[in-house]
């Protein structure tokens, strides 16, 4: 449907909007009830290791950085002056787990989500990495070679249906 009032917005500006507004009307890596029954059984268990929890990030790149950032900043209160704009959330089944979705701007020219040909990435929180990592491999999904392990977690990248780059992300286990 065409809306008018979209008309001159870049298309990763009305993507981006409708991935924060996705993220803020889900329940943390639980099913989200839709209008319609879906027919297909989900393959992973809400019990199982290897799972997403929720959206550490949403990555995108723009010819005009710097504004960019300034827009957002400016109509919506993302503030981003280089690391991102933090957005601290809880583990719905269980508070006491803190999280945070990190939402920044990226130059254009950036090689970050490469070889993927979108201008935009989403990194998603894993309870157990190398449990994921195992199960879409026996699935036969593209996973990446590379590996970042990090002071602030553990990284790896696989690839979807269309070649879009996803990036999961296992943050520290906190100690007690």
């Amino acid at each position: 449907m065409y809306n008018l009032r979209m008309q001159g917005k870049p298309w990763s500006t009305i993507a981006l909007g409708l991935l924060l507004l996705i993220s803020v009307c889900s329940k943390g890596g639980q099913e989200v009830q839709s209008q319609e029954p879906d027919k297909s059984k989900p393959t992973v268990s809400t019990t199982q290791r290897g799972r997403i929890l929720g959206i550490g990030g949403v990555f995108f790149k723009s010819a005009n950085r710097n504004q960019t950032r300034e827009w957002y900043s400016k109509h919506l209160g993302l503030v981003d002056k280089g690391q991102g704009a933090m957005l601290p959330w809880r583990e719905h089944d269980d508070p006491q787990k803190k999280h945070v979705t990190v939402w920044t701007v990226f130059p254009a020219s950036t090689d970050y989500f490469d070889p993927s040909p979108a201008p935009f990435m989403i990194n998603y929180i894993v309870d157990d990495l190398d449990a994921l990592l195992d199960r879409l491999k026996l699935q036969g999904v593209k996973i990446d070679d590379k590996r970042m392990n990090e002071s602030y977690g553990r990284f790896a990248w696989i690839y979807d249906f269309d070649g879009n780059k996803i990036e999961l992300w296992q943050p520290p286990v906190a100690k007690p």
